[in-house]
């Protein structure tokens, strides 16, 4: 049985790794500012926290818990993501400020505050996007989306050497398209080739065995370009 932190779990593949983690008999503390699917969902294993990630302060209601009641982290999922899509001289400071808040500040944030319950073979894993990677097809419109992704890559890379010595594994899987709610909102009408369910069957996998083959790795999951 894993302690597992997963950011984002108010639909899409958060809340289907929430599901997935819990049904396999794993704690799951299950961070979104809407609780109110994962609450029907009605699972003993899970735990379900209001928090809103670009805010620091809602944070440390995620650690407070986990002092209390778990006393250590196995594995933590950055899932959470904003995505506007803009063409790039509509994007105004403040939208590339919101976007950076959940998809890079949120995660540094997070991640240093549950260093201290990340103990040997813990597993920190980011999702991050295609459109991070660099020389990857790119979308006009996601200029600050796509940015925040490649920070965030380089993030997890350079925390992999950091803590390397206490064997705390950080790994980025840069998806390609899911059919997400995100997804429909930003791209209305596009079809994925994979749904929420299906991926988050993969990163259920690798989040609980990637930290013995990978630490520092960016994977590329994607069966399209991108």
């Amino acid at each position: 049985m894993k302690n597992v932190v997963i950011t984002g779990t108010s639909r899409g593949i958060g809340f289907e790794l929430a599901k997935q983690f819990a049904e396999n008999g794993h704690n799951v503390l299950a961070i979104s500012r809407n609780t109110k699917a994962l609450l029907e969902v009605n699972n003993k294993n899970i735990t379900v926290i209001s928090v809103d990630i670009s805010k620091e302060t809602d944070l440390k209601k995620a650690t407070n818990y986990i002092a209390e009641h778990w006393k250590h982290v196995d594995i933590l999922i950055n899932n959470a993501g904003k995505l506007i899509n803009k063409p790039f001289t509509d994007l105004t400071s403040n939208d590339f400020l919101e976007v950076y808040k959940v998809n890079v500040f949120a995660v540094a944030e997070l991640t240093k505050l549950l260093i201290p319950f990340l103990k040997q073979g813990s597993h920190v894993v980011t999702v991050s996007s295609m459109g991070g990677i660099q020389g990857s097809l790119k979308f006009p419109g996601l200029a600050a989306y796509s940015s925040a992704k490649g920070a965030v890559i380089t993030l997890s890379e350079l925390l992999a050497e950091e803590y390397k010595e206490k064997q705390i594994a950080f790994n980025v899987l840069a998806l390609g398209a899911v059919q997400t709610e995100m997804l429909e909102e930003a791209f209305p009408g596009y079809k994925a080739p994979l749904s929420a369910k299906e991926m988050a069957d993969y990163i259920f996998n690798f989040s609980l065995t990637g930290n013995k083959f990978y630490n520092g790795k960016v994977l590329q999951v994607s069966s399209t370009n991108p």
